[in-house]
């Protein structure tokens, strides 16, 4: 499987999108501060995920959600759901 997944950070309150094929292993590298882009951001949260069984179809849901109608449709859920 194929993973795209949404975390936000407790600290700053922006979310982070990305992907990977072990999510497990992925989120645990996050809240270790392994990953560059979120270290300086922790504590960090699990938001949401989606799966796919092609990586194609993942990357495509990937890329947008890190555009600016996905982001802006993103935000706008996140704050329905009172995670922002």
């Amino acid at each position: 499987m194929y993973y795209v997944y949404i975390l936000i950070s407790l600290k700053d309150r922006k979310f982070y999108i990305g992907s990977t094929e072990d999510l497990v292993r992925r989120i645990s590298e996050h809240k270790k501060g392994k990953v560059k882009s979120t270290k300086n951001r922790l504590p960090i949260k699990l938001v949401c995920y989606e799966a796919y069984n092609f990586k194609e179809e993942m990357l495509a849901r990937e890329k947008f959600l890190k555009s600016s109608d996905g982001r802006k449709g993103l935000r706008k859920r996140l704050t329905k759901s009172l995670i922002i």
